[in-house]
């Protein structure tokens, strides 16, 4: 059984970054895709970055340019800077991995942007 495990969250000032980490108990390298995403009180949950193993990086328009997704297979882990955060940003954010059809999960950390 796959873990994926998110540490980095917390609350920060417009403006601040953190670093988000998820780490995997496989070697990353397997995942065809390995991504973050988020989920808003009241909202649904939706992607914010992805690393795909065939197209590179993608990401939700209104964080391009804030956010830097990465993987580190080496230390089968997965990172997401940010940057220049806002409040719209404040969610509770998920890793997720896909590996032969499989998706998987993180139980989310917290992030709050808040002043």
């Amino acid at each position: 059984q796959v873990q994926l495990v998110e540490s980095g969250g917390g609350l920060v000032q417009p403006g601040g970054s953190l670093r988000l980490s998820c780490a995997a108990s496989t070697n990353t390298f397997s995942f065809n895709v390995m991504a973050w995403y988020r989920q808003a009180p009241g909202k649904q949950r939706e992607p914010v970055a992805a690393i795909r193993r065939d197209v590179g990086t993608q990401y939700l328009l209104s964080v391009k340019g804030r956010f830097t997704i990465s993987r580190d297979n080496a230390k089968n882990t997965m990172y997401l800077q940010m940057k220049d955060l806002k409040p719209g940003d404040t969610a509770v954010y998920f890793c997720n991995a896909v590996n032969d059809g499989v998706t998987y999960w993180g139980q989310g950390t917290q992030v709050t942007v808040s002043s």
